[in-house]
């Protein structure tokens, strides 16, 4: 099997790289590296979640789970300067990266840490928790990721969602409906929906 993004050591050289982007109305620079997702430019569906994410109506932290090098939770936590924003990845060279593109963009309210889905996240009274997920994973780590957002919600948190129509987005909505009883669409673009389901 090749080795993926969401490998926990990627072995392929480090080749970094550095690029700004805007997101959220802001100007951000972004270093990225090979073995890592979307290490050439913030793809489209990142991009779409980042910019319609709206902040939660209950108090307390939020939560990225696949958080890569960072551009979402970043731009989020720039936004939202009085919320901690966790950002959790498998990937360790992600992980990095992470630390670096936060100091570089003077962001201090992030706790950046590895885990599995939320394997080792403790904390379980999130306002929002996000996520792009690992679709390459396959159907089942996809769904554990949901199940585990689920566990850490608080009453009232809301997960979103970003995923294509030809990657599962009709599965993901099903589960979704299942699992919190509620799911809406709140954006479409070229091909990505962003979902957000409540927790009761």
């Amino acid at each position: 099997m090749g080795e993926h993004y969401y490998s926990k050591s990627p072995r392929v050289s480090s080749a970094p790289k550095q690029w700004k982007v805007e997101l959220r109305n802001k100007l951000f620079t972004f270093t990225t590296d090979a073995g890592v997702f979307s290490k050439s430019g913030l793809d489209e569906g990142s991009k779409l979640l980042a910019e319609t994410f709206n902040e939660p109506s209950v108090g307390g932290d939020l939560l990225e789970i696949g958080c890569g090098y960072g551009p979402i939770a970043l731009s989020i936590a720039s936004d939202f300067p009085e919320r901690l924003v966790h950002m959790v990845d498998v990937n360790e060279r992600a992980l990095a990266l992470s630390e670096t593109n936060a100091q570089n963009n003077q962001l201090r309210n992030v706790k950046i840490y590895e885990s599995s889905g939320v394997d080792q996240v403790e904390q379980t009274d999130f306002a929002a928790i996000l996520t792009n997920p690992p679709i390459r994973a396959g159907k089942q780590t996809v769904f554990s990721i949901y199940k585990g957002a689920h566990e850490k919600l608080a009453p009232g948190g809301e997960l979103w969602v970003v995923i294509q129509k030809k990657q599962g987005a009709p599965s993901t909505i099903g589960y979704l409906k299942e699992l919190f009883g509620n799911v809406e669409t709140v954006a479409k673009k070229k091909g990505y929906f962003i979902l957000l389901a409540k927790k009761d």
